[in-house]
């Protein structure tokens, strides 16, 4: 019987997985991280805890709870707070995903000799033959896909994940099968916050943990006509129109965060469009010689259609990206992910 280990967070997504799993054939173990203090925490503190290990119990599983407080705050939180700091939009969630979901406990597996490892994200592993590898491709629950936040897992680790939510087409579905299970936490509600940030007021969190505190500055068009002062960078993003607290002829929208003059700069609606952007870090899960250049589709954002474009590989490491259609609101700090027609994952990257 194949060994398993199952990250569980208390919700209803993972304790579903580790029914299935279960009725699949799997020695199955269920295991929490400590990502954050439990006072601080919506999704790993002591309840959440609590709960999974109620779950376990009523499986009759074995359940572990592991420490990983310092990297998370390393790999996650210090970054999130640095690139707000270099007037960014960072993902967290990219992020935990690549150095603790899919790198600390990976670790945790092998040391309990699992063969596997399983979450309850709403995604697809399988052989391509198109591509003669193992790949990641979107869930049959297209609003609640979540491939966009996996991109940076090894492609050698694909054959060791398992996603049990993989072919469910709705939550609604997730949910009823927990409530015909018994199962305590079927209506539990999906937490939809930053999981460190209490009560998801972000830009408190930045002012308590930032070593430089946010500083008051400029609001100018593009020409530099200076329309206002701002509060602080980490209040505005890109693409937001309310609370800029100017004046103007038409609606203005925020077009970047200058972190070194420290001022916003606004346009009008139209300025938010652009059918290039640049970006670095790139993680391939398909080999970059495999992939058809000029046929593949880009996300933006995790709520964001894919749209048609065409990549290029540039100097440093950057990669340039150019787009069919112009995209609204392109924000630095936010991933952009390709996939190809079919939804594998290609692979992703930091917008710059």
């Amino acid at each position: 019987m194949p060994k398993v280990l199952l990250g569980m967070s208390g919700g209803v997504d993972s304790s579903v997985s580790a029914i299935l799993l279960k009725n699949q054939g799997y020695e199955v173990i269920g295991c929490t991280m400590k990502l954050w203090d439990a006072e601080e925490s919506t999704c790993c503190g002591e309840q959440s805890i609590l709960d999974a290990k109620r779950i376990c119990d009523k499986l009759e599983i074995p359940h572990y709870t592991i420490n990983c407080k310092e990297e998370f705050k390393c790999k996650v939180v210090d970054n999130f707070i640095e690139e707000y700091a270099q007037a960014k939009t960072p993902n967290p969630c990219v992020e935990c995903n690549q150095y603790l979901k899919f790198g600390a406990f990976y670790r945790k597996a092998k040391e309990l000799e699992c063969e596997y490892i399983a979450t309850g994200h709403y995604a697809k592993t399988e052989y391509s033959e198109k591509y003669g590898q193992n790949v990641l491709k979107k869930s049959e629950e297209e609003k609640k896909d979540q491939t966009y936040f996996l991109y940076t897992i090894p492609q050698n680790l694909i054959e060791h994940i398992l996603f049990p939510l993989q072919n469910y087409a709705s939550k609604s579905d997730t949910r009823n099968f927990a409530k015909e299970h018994g199962l305590a936490v079927a209506e539990k509600r999906d937490s939809q916050e930053i999981c460190f940030i209490p009560n998801n007021s972000y830009k408190d969190f930045l002012e308590k943990y930032m070593t430089e505190k946010p500083k008051k500055g400029e609001i100018i068009l593009k020409d530099g006509t200076v329309l206002g002062k701002h509060n602080g960078l980490i209040n505005y993003t890109i693409g937001q129109r309310k609370g800029l607290g100017i004046a103007y002829a038409e609606p203005l929208y925020v077009l970047k965060l200058d972190s070194k003059e420290n001022k916003v700069i606004v346009g009008t609606e139209k300025d938010l469009y652009e059918t290039t952007l640049y970006a670095k870090n790139i993680h391939w899960i398909v080999p970059f010689e495999k992939i058809d250049k000029d046929n593949i589709f880009a996300k933006i954002r995790y709520r964001a259609k894919e749209a048609k474009t065409s990549i290029e590989q540039k100097e440093n490491e950057i990669l340039k990206v150019n787009f069919e259609e112009p995209q609204r609101a392109i924000t630095p700090g936010q991933s952009v992910v390709f996939y190809d027609e079919d939804g594998i994952v290609l692979g992703g990257g930091k917008i710059i």
